[in-house]
């Protein structure tokens, strides 16, 4: 009798649990005061949720598939755009000019030059056009030089592009050239990397002999660059001076530092700075005299007064004199800085208007007297005819 009456409670309990279980919920739902239509609401809201997770997952899987894909397609078309485009853009496309797209072994870069040769003004016309896969350690400031060794003297310099191996110059000189000059006349192209503190890093060098080229049209072609000459290019030195301009007070100051590379048979060496207005000349001051020595340092300030609305038409120019063996003062070389410069000089101008009341400092190569003269248009000076006793 115990035993059964234990049993009977655990067989009864057990139903009561089993039905409150799934009853639970609708009770709940039943027993609070709910408006039917938000229940309606929640399942939309609910359905709505669904649906664009699964869009989402869709999507995503579409998205993967097609990329995997991309790759292949775009490195082919690339490819032969590239070709496309590099032939048919030039006016006689040069055999060198497919080794690029077959993937040849191109150790310095190569350069797109163009030369057309006027026969009416007997000028040769160099367009550089670009560059590309310079040779150098990260990235690099490039700029490029360009001469004719028929003009001695007579030198082209570009501006500095910052930061790329594929500087984009479209830069356009002309060299008068004679056509009975032509056939041992050769143009020469040096790439350099910028460097405003230090000795500049060459980066290549292109020489073309003009007597082998056929310059009865226009020629736009690719050529591989070759390694560096061995020659040091600079022949009259270096000259490293600071600009600051305050646009308030109208206030130029030059400071001359140093020169190096000045040549040893030369003695006292000084500078002069020059400023000119609408091509006349200024004003003017010199450094003291450095001598027996091919790297004076000077470390001298000049302040000149140069409103903010004479400045486009204002050129700078500073001009290392000295004395040599015929115990007479000439120019060594000189800097042309203003609106009128180019390559190196106007990015220092640049710079200076750039960076107002900061003073900036840069080394300079000196350029040849005759040059920068032809640049002002400066006519050289005529010696006086002594009289006759």
């Amino acid at each position: 009798m115990k035993m059964g009456h234990a049993s009977t409670p655990l067989s009864t309990s057990a139903p009561l649990d089993a039905t409150a279980g799934p009853s639970l919920i609708p009770d709940l739902i039943t027993r609070i005061p709910w408006p039917r239509w938000t229940l309606f609401i929640a399942i939309l809201a609910a359905g709505v949720l669904l649906v664009s997770c699964l869009l989402c997952v869709i999507c995503c899987c579409c998205h993967r598939h097609r990329h995997r894909k991309q790759p292949k397609d775009k490195e082919t078309v690339g490819l032969g755009s590239a070709c496309n485009s590099t032939t048919t853009h030039l006016v006689q496309p040069d055999v060198d000019c497919l080794e690029p797209c077959s993937g040849g072994d191109q150790q310095w870069g190569r350069l797109l030059l163009s030369l057309e040769y006027d026969f009416g003004s007997q000028e040769i016309r160099v367009g550089l056009r670009q560059a590309g896969n310079l040779k150098a350690e990260g990235t690099a400031d490039p700029y490029a030089w360009v001469s004719v060794s028929t003009q001695a003297g007579r030198r082209h310099e570009t501006k500095v592009h910052r930061g790329t191996l594929s500087p984009m110059f479209e830069e356009t000189c002309c060299f008068l050239v004679p056509p009975a000059e032509l056939p041992k006349a050769t143009l020469k192209v040096q790439l350099w990397d910028f460097k405003r503190f230090s000795e500049h890093e060459p980066l290549g060098e292109l020489q073309l002999p003009l007597g082998t080229m056929d310059l009865q049209h226009v020629l736009e072609s690719w050529y591989q660059l070759g390694p560096p000459g061995t020659t040091e290019p600079e022949q009259m030195g270096e000259l490293c001076f600071s600009l600051r301009y305050v646009p308030s007070s109208g206030s130029l100051t030059v400071v001359v530092l140093e020169a190096r590379g000045l040549n040893p048979g030369l003695a006292e060496a000084y500078v002069k700075i020059q400023l000119m207005l609408n091509q006349r000349k200024w004003k003017k001051n010199k450094t003291s005299s450095k001598k027996g020595t091919t790297t004076p340092y000077f470390n001298e300030a000049f302040v000149f007064l140069v409103p903010v609305s004479q400045l486009q038409s204002v050129d700078l120019v500073l001009a290392v004199w000295a004395r040599g063996l015929q115990l007479r003062t000439e120019p060594v070389g000189k800097v042309l800085l203003g609106p009128r410069a180019s390559g190196q000089p106007l990015q220092h101008w640049a710079d200076m208007l750039a960076h107002a009341w900061r003073p900036i400092a840069q080394w300079h190569h000196l350029q040849s007297p005759r040059e920068v003269d032809r640049v002002l248009a400066l006519q050289p000076r005529l010696p006086l005819l002594r009289p006759r006793s």
